[in-house]
């Protein structure tokens, strides 16, 4: 295992690299969640699909506890609640 953080100046910046990344992509789901919700409607939208990448981002996030990687469980709890959210709104609508 390698110091967090790291020492050398370009591994520190893309440990904290990661982190904007961990939260800028489930946020990048946020206008999928907005036109389900929003106009009530999830044609297209498979919730099977949404619902597996809600399990698979639980067993990311155990994985990332059990190995203390916070980046990781940041980026994947957010994961949990975008896909979440979809696959609800698609079995909702």
């Amino acid at each position: 295992m390698e110091p967090y953080p790291h020492p050398d100046p370009k591994k520190q910046f893309l440990d904290q690299l990661i982190f904007v990344i961990g939260a800028l992509g489930p946020i990048s789901t946020l206008p999928q969640i907005y036109t389900i919700f929003a106009h009530k409607n999830a044609a297209g939208v498979s919730a099977f699909s949404w619902f597996a990448y809600f399990l698979f981002s639980i067993v990311w996030v155990v994985y990332g506890v059990v190995h203390k990687e916070k980046a990781i469980i940041f980026t994947y709890s957010l994961w949990i609640l975008m896909n979440g959210l979809v696959a609800l709104g698609a079995i909702i609508y």
